[in-house]
């Protein structure tokens, strides 16, 4: 009987190792194949751009562009750098399409949307710069001036830091964070069979970003500002009465709650992160410009004692979908936006986004197309990476890794998948700057300051008023 016994184990213990060993090399197949498919699409200087790439991933504290050209895997000289972006061509419909195609199709597509600067406050030869919000204080504002980036992710999980960009494009200074970010929501949304679930800002909170997203067919969840004010829906008016319908009804204003009226849902949550939670809900209100959008009014406040000023600040959001969903779904659903706060962090600190000093707009777009790039081969590597912490990091499981903890380990998973780069053929000495012509200094740009344009109120005349 122990000898039966024996082999049965034995036999169960091969048979798990050879399935484990399938579903192993079906993930490097995965990963590999799928950087296959980016180095046809990076265009001209494919092998410097995918070195760049790949070198990017493994240098973890770099404090120039020129250093880059240190790592191990990139094989050619430091010049090639700046000449892997003069000459790449990416195209950011094809790819968005290739990352779409990794999302599963059996489960709710959450996206989100931001809006981060790149600080260029010294490059007075760089064009088209504006006044972006930023963390460091320029004469007592939070302003930073540089270029203003729209982001649109994929967020796939229900908690952690992982966001996958889709477009990562900058905003120019005749458009407006608002504008670009409908349009990347209007080109995503046409390659989704299944209509998708966005997250938004405050920023987004208003009348023209609600109007100019009533013909995309995606469901908004939005913060709104604490100091706004939302109209009901008008009371149904008498027969005989004489001039314009109304538009309005109660206004209710966001920080007044005497103005507020009667919730139509309203529970209480004990939660065990956020402790006690108040959510209320409030039904057809809009803006004042956008009385024909409906939307429902969420207010999310947490209670109890020893909470700061901070914490202790309602959270306001509107919800406009074609589902009804309950208050408890659409606060944790909200919660997963701030995953993409984390990549913009990401992407600027260990993905050195903002570290090179790059001299025009269209080279900085280039360098910017390879930010989505590398964070979805993270996270396709993540079932086939074994974490590899420094000896003062807490290990972590495999569920549970971060986009920082599979950048770290990556460089296993580059040994065995190898690169389709191609080796570097040596082309000779450059000639140089030729002798007797002139250098011309660059030209230099004023900063843009973006303006809003309001309607000038008429004056009333004598007889008007009279």
């Amino acid at each position: 009987m122990g000898t039966n016994r024996s082999k049965k184990t034995r036999d169960n213990e091969i048979k798990l190792v050879n399935y484990f060993f399938i579903i192993l090399t079906k993930n490097y197949q995965k990963i590999q194949q799928f950087r296959n498919k980016i180095y046809r699409l990076l265009g001209p200087a494919k092998d410097a751009t995918f070195e760049l790439m790949d070198a990017v991933l493994l240098t973890r504290k770099a404090y120039s562009f020129a250093e880059l050209s240190l790592s191990p895997v990139f094989r050619r000289k430091w010049c090639s750098l700046y000449e892997a972006l003069d000459d790449c061509r990416l195209n950011r419909k094809k790819l968005s399409r290739l990352y779409l195609q990794e999302i599963p199709k059996n489960k709710r597509i959450i996206l989100a949307g931001d809006h981060t600067p790149w600080p260029r406050t010294e490059a007075a030869t760089l064009k088209d710069r504006t006044y972006e919000h930023g963390a460091k204080v320029i004469s007592g504002k939070p302003v930073t001036l540089g270029h203003g980036y729209s982001t649109l992710a994929y967020i796939p999980e229900e908690q952690g830091s992982w966001a996958l960009p889709l477009l990562h494009e900058r905003i120019t200074s005749f458009e407006t964070p608002i504008t670009r970010a409908v349009f990347q929501l209007k080109q995503v949304s046409k390659q989704l069979k299944v209509r998708p679930l966005t997250l938004w800002d405050s920023e987004y909170g208003c009348a023209k970003f609600l109007n100019l997203t009533a013909g995309i067919n995606a469901d908004l969840l939005i913060r709104i500002r604490p100091n706004r004010c939302v109209f009901g829906k008008p009371k149904k008016e008498e027969k005989n009465q004489m001039g314009r319908p109304k538009i309005h009804g109660h206004k209710m204003k966001l920080s007044d709650s005497a103005t507020w009226s009667v919730p139509v849902d309203s529970i209480e949550i004990d939660d065990p992160i956020w402790g006690t939670v108040e959510i209320q809900r409030w039904s057809e209100f809009h803006f004042t410009g956008s009385a024909e959008r409906p939307m429902e009014i969420i207010l999310i406040q947490r209670t109890g004692k020893g909470l700061s000023k901070r914490a202790a600040k309602p959270m306001w959001l509107a919800w406009i979908g074609e589902e009804k969903l309950s208050l408890k779904e659409l606060w944790k659903l909200y919660l997963r936006r701030f995953a993409i706060e984390h990549w913009n962090r990401f992407a600027k600190q260990r993905l050195h986004w903002t570290l090179p000093k790059l001299g025009t707009t269209k080279k900085g777009q280039r360098w910017s197309d390879l930010m989505p790039i590398l964070t979805w081969q993270l996270w396709l590597a993540r079932e086939i990476i074994e974490d590899n912490p420094l000896p003062w990091q807490k290990p972590q499981s495999c569920e549970k890794l971060t986009p920082g903890r599979i950048a770290q380990s990556f460089s296993g998973v580059l040994a065995t998948i190898g690169t389709p780069a191609k080796s570097p053929k040596p082309r000779g000495k450059s000639p140089g700057w030729l002798a007797g012509k002139k250098r011309n200094k660059k030209p230099r740009y004023p900063v843009v300051k973006k303006t809003v344009t309001r309607k000038k109120k008429e004056k009333k005349t004598e007889k008007e008023a009279d």
